[in-house]
């Protein structure tokens, strides 16, 4: 019997046949979701208005690496920005992506889920502040290292619905019958304090549905 959490579809990932009727000894929560990117890029233009060119960050290796692209595309393109596809399989590539994406005008950056990405949080926020780059992040742990904002699916969530899937099945019910969780809490979480050095002012809708705001 498996019970697993995942920031991937678990579908596109091979670890289900299906989200309703999972495999025989297998179910779980994810907190991947694909309606994630039209909501960061509408908190990227109301924090960083003049936003013209949109950057994601993707690692090409990630094998839902081509549905973030497409969701992020459309959102992009319902707000009339450019979306650019930055690709970083390693972290030596980090700095020549968003160098490549300051070449462009007035931008911002969206970095998609990937566990190379949370390995390497500092990383990835000290280069933002090093070029003063509005970047929206789907973990709250990005913002709490100093990241201007971030914005996904609550991994404190996917853990206890798993736990209690774990809890049911040591019950007798079988994974089968256990549908995979989807998301269903999401958290927005602003630096205040990287605001500020970024020289961008917090709108105060923005602050009113903070679940945290960083001083």
């Amino acid at each position: 019997m498996i019970v697993f959490t995942t920031g991937f579809d678990p579908v596109a990932a091979g670890l289900v046949s299906s989200l309703n009727k999972p495999d025989a000894n297998v179910t779980g929560a994810t907190f991947y979701s694909g309606a994630l990117g039209s909501k960061q890029v509408e908190i990227l233009i109301e924090l960083a208005p003049r936003t013209a060119t949109i950057g994601l960050l993707v690692n090409p290796n990630l094998i839902n690496a081509a549905t973030q692209i497409q969701s992020l595309r459309s959102a992009a393109a319902s707000v009339g920005r450019e979306l650019v596809v930055l690709s970083a399989g390693s972290e030596p590539e980090f700095a020549s992506a968003y160098a490549e994406l300051m070449k462009r005008p007035n931008p911002g950056l969206i970095v998609s889920v990937d566990p190379l990405f949370d390995s390497h949080r500092d990383r990835l926020v000290a280069l933002a502040e090093q070029h003063a780059l509005p970047t929206v992040y789907y973990l709250r742990d990005f913002a709490k290292a100093g990241g201007l904002v971030s914005y996904g699916a609550s991994i404190l969530d996917a853990y206890r619905q798993a736990g209690a899937y774990a809890g049911r099945i040591l019950k007798g019910v079988k994974p089968a019958d256990l549908p995979v969780q989807l998301p269903t809490r999401f958290e927005l979480v602003v630096n205040l304090k990287t605001a500020r050095t970024f020289g961008l002012t917090i709108p105060a809708t923005v602050l009113a549905t903070a679940d945290e705001v960083i001083e």
